[in-house]
């Protein structure tokens, strides 16, 4: 019987999306599915993954996965894939999970691949990446031609195969089970307890996470200026749960916080509706939301890339529409 394993990040506000979106996926792919949560109060989230689809919970509630980040999870989720053998490890691409996956990578020597946007099977993924193409020696060309593309991958060696999924790639659903909970016994030596978190800084937002929500409205160096994110923020005001996002080259000129960087680099979005404002269309920035529903992009070049995903396109300076805009929002929202 084929067993897929999801490593459900515990967040301090509770349990990470992604883990009942991977959950979800893992009940099409396998008869014998388990959660793994580590952490404190992990034996809390057991009764919210079996509903997902969770059949056995690994629960680990020690402190020490918060106070020690990746080191002592990754050495846990080692003996533990030893001892029950599962073919395939599903994570999400927080910087935690990341960190994690890359870490049991490495002590397993088994396949893993990041940014997933579907899974196929035990051993076949889906993912879309920004490539390019460049010469190698003669007769052989690397790379993909401009733009995103989308790849199938198979993947080989030895199990588990390690899979790293983009958020929101698959919808959560609830199946309405219960799961058997197996409290984790593995030691965890000092020698995996080097790096230790001291503090812990959250960035206080308001509105809805950017993964979150099903509006965003995302900035670039089109706006010319730090201080016209200012009419992002209005904007997302204006039409209410709406998130702003932005462009690497513009969290590089500190006109925005990392937290808001869309992209290969940053955040993956797959809102119903996605608002590009001053943004070009690099590949880099395009792979990170390609789920995106409906998108309309603003910008005052008529033969910049991001027309060519656009669902809507306008031509115009972004500086001039968007007060306009924010304002017939309003007055349509107060009629």
């Amino acid at each position: 019987m084929a067993r897929v394993w999801v490593y459900a990040e515990l967040r301090p506000d509770g349990i990470d999306p992604s883990a009942l979106e991977l959950l979800t996926k893992a009940r099409s792919l396998a008869d014998q599915v388990a959660a793994v949560a580590l952490g404190p109060r992990a034996a809390d989230a057991a009764a919210i993954l079996g509903e997902y689809g969770a059949r056995t919970v690994f629960v680990g509630d020690d402190s020490v996965y918060a106070e020690y980040p990746a080191e002592p999870a990754a050495y846990v989720l080692a003996e533990l894939v030893r001892r029950y053998a599962p073919e395939l490890v599903l994570f999400g691409s927080s910087y935690d999970a990341r960190d994690i996956a890359g870490r049991l990578q490495g002590v397993l020597g088994t396949a893993l691949v990041a940014n997933v946007d579907d899974i196929a099977g035990l051993d076949r993924v889906r993912l879309t990446a920004a490539l390019r193409l460049w010469p190698g020696r003669p007769g052989n060309l690397r790379g993909g031609i401009g733009g995103p593309k989308t790849v199938d991958v198979t993947l080989s060696g030895p199990t588990p195969r390690l899979v790293l999924a983009r958020p929101r790639a698959f919808d959560a659903e609830p199946s309405g089970g219960e799961a058997d909970v197996v409290t984790v016994d593995v030691p965890i030596p000092p020698e995996r307890r080097r790096a230790r978190r001291l503090e812990r800084h959250e960035e206080r937002t308001e509105g809805p996470r950017l993964e979150e929500a099903r509006t965003v409205v995302a900035g670039g160096r089109g706006l010319e200026d730090p201080a016209n994110f200012a009419l992002l923020d209005q904007l997302a005001n204006a039409i209410g749960a709406a998130a702003v996002g932005a462009t690497r080259p513009v969290v590089d000129a500190g006109w925005a916080p990392f937290s808001r960087q869309i992209g290969q680099t940053g955040k993956t979005v797959k809102p119903g509706v996605y608002i590009a404002v001053g943004i070009s269309g690099a590949p880099q920035h395009v792979v990170g939301v390609t789920g995106a529903g409906l998108v309309i992009a603003i910008n005052k070049d008529r033969d910049a890339p991001i027309f060519q995903l656009a669902d809507l396109g306008i031509v115009g300076d972004a500086l001039t529409l968007l007060p306009a805009l924010v304002e017939k929002i309003s007055a349509e929202q107060r009629a």
